[in-house]
């Protein structure tokens, strides 16, 4: 299977008051056509936040929704720089290549808790354990991942909460 071109994903969101830190895998095509985290309309992944942080993040113009992340303590990024992927499932990439997650660890000295969506993103928690970080595996918010709203919330309740 030919992996298609090769994409590149989007810089860090992140600033020195950075607590928590939430890595996905890679861009979906969506997002990366709107440029955007978490482009597409139906993953979960504002919506999961706005609910943890009671802030109406999924309404609000993607503009909005950064900072007001960092407001709270939260940086964004992808476990993979770039990578082939035809589509958008993560079992499709091929020729990946990892972000360098130094970038991120000089800047946010605060940094305390790394999560990941999903298990792709997931296979990098041992780096991250291993860096004497505080770190939870999520279930993915992807529209391809079934699992209910509901209890996708109750996982995702850990990243505010330290529970593994």
């Amino acid at each position: 299977m030919r992996g298609g071109p090769r994409q590149r994903g989007f810089p860090p969101v992140i600033d020195s008051g950075v607590r928590i830190l939430i890595l996905g895998s890679f861009p979906s095509p969506a997002s990366l056509e709107k440029m955007q985290y978490y482009g597409h309309p139906q993953n979960h992944f504002w919506k999961l936040m706005g609910a943890l942080l009671g802030e109406p993040l999924y309404e609000m113009e993607y503009a909005q929704r950064l900072p007001l992340l960092l407001k709270h303590g939260i940086g964004l990024w992808d476990v993979l720089h770039a990578c082939e992927r035809p589509g958008a499932l993560d079992s499709h990439i091929r020729n990946a290549v990892n972000n360098d997650f130094r970038k991120v660890t000089r800047m946010a000295r605060g940094l305390r808790r790394v999560c990941f969506n999903g298990k792709m993103a997931g296979r990098f928690e041992p780096v991250f354990a291993d860096a004497g970080y505080e770190t939870l595996v999520l279930p993915s918010s992807s529209p391809a991942y079934t699992l209910r709203f509901e209890a996708k919330l109750k996982a995702w309740r850990g990243v505010l909460h330290g529970q593994k």
